[in-house]
């Protein structure tokens, strides 16, 4: 099978924060977009069904990408913010700070 550049994964947020996510996410901010921009990110989504998220984006090297996001002062306060509103933290220190999904179709 052809695998494609993307890269997707899905988050639970806490019940009492799913509003205030959705929120932060409305009106990002700028800084932060442009470090997951200048990272090599791009196409991202973020979708919603009740309180579980997935997460898709385009990337021509995702380790470097983390790697870059992980040196991100303003991406490092914006993750302690979303991190905190997880039912799992996460921290892009970690080797796999975020578990990808598996690409299992992909229609060129």
């Amino acid at each position: 099978m052809n695998k494609s550049n993307k890269f997707a994964w899905t988050w639970l947020v806490k019940e009492d924060k799913v509003e205030e996510y959705v929120k932060l996410h409305q009106e990002a901010w700028p800084e932060v977009l442009a470090e997951h921009s200048r990272a090599g990110i791009r196409n991202y989504s973020i979708f919603q069904e009740g309180n579980r998220f997935f997460y898709c984006f385009e990337c021509d090297d995702v380790d470097a990408a983390f790697a870059y996001i992980a040196r991100s002062e303003a991406c490092a306060r914006w993750n302690a913010i979303t991190s905190a509103m997880m039912e799992t933290a996460f921290d892009m220190g970690e080797p796999e700070p975020i578990r990808p999904m598996r690409e299992i179709f992909y229609l060129k």
